[in-house]
């Protein structure tokens, strides 16, 4: 194991996790869902914990994990949540409830992304997390930075694309597309942009200009 991969592991590690996400990540993974690292569920708590997030907007439910690590570090936030599979999301309400979390502070969308996010309202939302198909991300950091409020964070997950991104010999469409998304936001002066390394990657974009 290299000291890389000795890194996410032990970065990973370090994370106690909620009986209740820890649920949510067992059914995940006996569903064939991949949640987020719990690393990365972490700095998705500490960012919406910091900017004291009221409300949320995340595309990729799946069974509720990264949703579980915002609603108990933003806890005045209303957290709306898209996902194409009824069956994960009828899943992520169930993890919702067992967590305690009233129903006023979820909202659950079954739909395509591409079809829901044109219709939400923008510049409405202190945080948008965007964790669904790579093939769409550029697409889907676009309607991102469109409904963020100005000084709003988009949470990109998984922006290394299993190790992908870094290797120039790696061109497969989603490989690329969060190639290209890096490149185009270092240009960018409307946006800051870091990216974490830890778990599969998180990319962080703080919205400067409308």
């Amino acid at each position: 194991m290299s000291d890389q991969e000795l890194n996410w592991k032990f970065v990973d590690n370090q994370v106690i996790e909620s009986d209740g996400i820890a649920r949510a990540r067992q059914v995940s993974h006996e569903l064939g869902v991949e949640p987020v690292s719990p690393a990365i569920g972490a700095q998705l708590a500490v960012v919406t914990a910091a900017i004291n997030a009221e409300s949320i907007i995340e595309i990729g439910t799946g069974v509720g994990v990264s949703g579980l690590w915002m609603l108990q570090s933003a806890r005045r936030a209303v957290l709306t949540s898209i996902d194409i599979e009824a069956d994960y999301q009828q899943h992520a309400r169930q993890a919702f409830h067992e967590a305690g979390y009233p129903s006023a502070r979820t909202r659950l969308i079954t739909g395509r992304a591409s079809e829901v996010l044109p219709r939400m309202n923008e510049r409405s939302y202190d945080v948008v997390v965007i964790d669904a198909d790579g093939a769409s991300v550029i697409e889907y950091a676009e309607h991102g930075l469109r409904l963020a409020k100005s000084g709003g964070s988009v949470l990109i997950a998984h922006a290394l694309w299993k190790g992908r991104v870094a290797n120039p010999a790696r061109r497969d469409d989603t490989t690329s597309a969060f190639r290209t998304l890096l490149t185009e936001l270092g240009k960018s002066a409307a946006v800051a942009a870091s990216i974490s390394p830890a778990g599969d990657g998180l990319l962080h974009v703080v919205k400067l200009t409308d």
